[in-house]
C-alpha cells in the first residue's frame, strides 16, 4: 500500500518542476541597452495578481499578447509615442514617450470586469521590474 503513495508523490513533485528559460526568455532577463536608433518597453505582471483571467493587449496596432500572473514581455520600439492598450473589452491604456537608447518599465496589474479582466498600468523603476522579472515567464518566449 505504501509504493502507491510514493509513487503518486514523486509523480507530483515532477509535475511542479519549473521548466527551463527559452532563449528569448534568458535574452531578454539581461536587460541590454537597446539597439541603436531604438528603445525598449518591458510590460510586467506580477504573480499574484488581482485577477486570475488572461488580458489581451496590444502595442499601438501591430502586435497583440496576452498576459497572465507571473508573466512579463519586451518591446523594441523605435523613439516616439507608444501606447499598450487592452483588448476587446479591456480599455485600460498607457502611453510611454520613447528616446533611443533609454528603458521603459511598466506594470500592469488587473481587476475582474465581467469575465474579462481590465487592466491598470503604471511605470515601475527598473529594480521593481527585475523583482517581478526574476520570478516571472516570459509571454510568447
Amino acid at each position: 500500500m505504501k509504493f502507491p503513495t510514493l509513487l503518486l508523490t514523486v509523480f507530483l513533485a515532477g509535475c511542479v518542476a519549473p521548466l527551463p528559460l527559452t532563449p528569448a526568455d534568458v535574452q531578454a532577463r539581461r536587460m541590454e541597452a537597446p539597439p541603436a536608433g531604438m528603445g525598449v518597453i518591458y510590460l510586467v505582471r506580477q504573480d499574484p495578481d488581482h485577477n486570475w483571467v488572461p488580458a489581451s493587449l496590444t502595442l499601438g496596432d501591430k502586435q497583440m499578447i496576452t498576459t497572465h500572473p507571473g508573466t512579463y514581455y519586451r518591446w523594441e520600439v523605435p523613439p516616439g509615442t507608444h501606447q499598450i492598450s487592452g483588448a476587446f473589452a479591456d480599455i485600460g491604456t498607457i502611453t510611454v514617450r520613447v528616446e533611443a537608447g533609454q528603458t521603459y518599465y511598466v506594470q500592469q496589474w488587473t481587476r475582474p470586469w465581467l469575465s474579462y479582466a481590465m487592466s491598470y498600468f503604471h511605470p515601475v523603476t527598473e529594480a521593481q521590474a527585475r523583482a517581478i522579472i526574476s520570478r516571472s515567464v516570459m509571454v510568447g518566449g
